[in-house]
């Protein structure tokens, strides 16, 4: 479950009950003033639920320790305000009804504000990307001295990810908010469709086109997933940047704050503990992703044995999100970046990280591509091995030397060849 330490205040607040009865509240009485404009119920009756309609959560709470249902004890409490109108109140309407069409307004209540949180993160992340786009650095792969990039190329990839993040995510709050007013069943026996519609456009929601008494959860579904994908990219941010905090490499670094302690026993300590609790949010987030899919398959019409996974992982996962989003969007706005370790890192290897520059060099001087990786490979492996000058090394080689000269040898060590089309992909990402 959620706990304070890992919460904000208004992410938190959708999911208190106070919120939660509300929006009920707020149903039924939309749903009263359709029933009222349709003949079904006194239009006196209506006007008393919005006039006298209150509720009490701990009234509502008692009330449920006996009667074990929470949708009537809501009823019975509202009731004990309204007076003998409220014998008009749920006419028609199912307990899921109420449920369902509440959990769409929360969720897109939730999602409005993790759109708002990826916002900050998406601008956080073009402002550094922008600042370092022409901040050499090394790729690597498998942890491995590939070839040069950016700083900038790093965070744009970053920035991208987020970017479908979002897109996605706005596509979930389409799909999650819809709203049901069925009846038992989902055949509107009891109740006219019109109900349903007002509501819907009362509470800004779609119409649920078919329910069978519940939301078809497939809704659900794709949003958490939706969720759990987000997570991951928080995660793979996260990573990245905890690699590169790491002291043989120190080339990024979280913000370290006056007074912040890093260890209780080695004074010396600057540890990358956000991004360590971020990779560990984002585990929590997708811990709601398999449960939604199995919440799809229910029984017939309905059961609720999607109902407790929900009552959880609702909360718990755009909680978590909504805090990690937040926490990285301040992780990226104050991290600090070492340029110069970037270079330190980069001469590490004596100019290895420029191999396939020399190979494609070779092929075109006309060497096959099978002999020149050879002649490439086992000088490189002498820098490996002896801590060697890599391109003192090529100079010395007498294959390399028949083919080409010193001169452009010397080019192909030009980290600028490595950065000439950064223009082209930050225009791609940023537009």
């Amino acid at each position: 479950m959620s706990i304070p330490r890992y919460s904000r205040p208004e992410m938190t607040r959708i999911w208190e009950p106070e919120n939660r009865f509300h929006i009920w509240f707020e149903i039924e009485a939309h749903a009263c003033d359709a029933q009222a404009e349709l003949g079904v119920i006194p239009k006196d009756a209506a006007k008393a639920v919005w006039d006298r309609g209150a509720f009490e959560v701990a009234r509502i709470d008692e009330i449920e320790r006996e009667t074990r249902h929470d949708v009537i004890a809501f009823l019975t409490n509202l009731a004990e305000h309204v007076g003998p109108e409220a014998r008009f109140v749920h006419q028609g309407m199912t307990s899921s009804d109420v449920l369902d069409t509440c959990l769409a307004v929360q969720l897109t209540q939730a999602t409005d504000i993790l759109l708002a949180d990826m916002d900050r993160v998406l601008a956080a992340l073009k402002k550094r990307a922008l600042e370092h786009k022409d901040t050499v650095c090394l790729g690597r792969s498998h942890g491995i001295h590939a070839e040069p990039t950016t700083f900038g190329l790093k965070l744009a990839t970053h920035y991208a990810a987020f970017k479908r993040g979002k897109e996605r995510l706005l596509q979930a709050r389409r799909e999650i908010a819809t709203c049901a007013i069925s009846g038992a069943v989902g055949t509107f026996a009891n109740i006219d469709p019109a109900v349903e519609a007002h509501v819907a456009a009362k509470m800004g929601l779609e119409v649920e086109p078919i329910s069978t008494q519940v939301i078809p959860r497939d809704r659900h579904a794709a949003f958490f997933a939706t969720l759990g994908v987000i997570a991951s990219s928080l995660e793979n941010l996260a990573v990245e940047i905890r690699h590169l905090q790491r002291t043989e490499v120190r080339e990024a670094e979280e913000y370290f704050a006056p007074g912040q302690k890093g260890s209780s026993a080695m004074p010396h300590k600057r540890n990358p503990i956000l991004t360590e609790n971020l990779t560990g949010l984002a585990r929590v987030v997708r811990a709601a992703v398999t449960p939604a899919y199995e919440n799809v398959a229910l029984w017939h019409e309905r059961d609720i044995s999607h109902s407790s996974v929900e009552r959880v992982f609702g909360p718990d996962a755009t909680i978590t999100l909504d805090f990690a989003l937040s926490r990285m969007a301040g992780v990226i706005e104050k991290m600090y970046v070492y340029p110069e370790s970037m270079q330190k890192n980069l001469d590490q290897l004596g100019g290895l990280v420029h191999s396939q520059r020399v190979l494609l060099a070779l092929t075109q001087a006309g060497i096959s591509r099978e002999d020149a990786y050879l002649i490439v490979q086992r000088n490189a492996m002498k820098v490996w091995q002896e801590s060697a000058d890599f391109l003192s090394l090529l100079k010395a080689d007498e294959d390399v030397a028949g083919k080409m000269d010193e001169a452009a040898l010397a080019a192909c060590f030009d980290a600028g060849h490595h950065t000439k089309r950064v223009d082209v992909i930050f225009e791609r990402v940023f537009g």
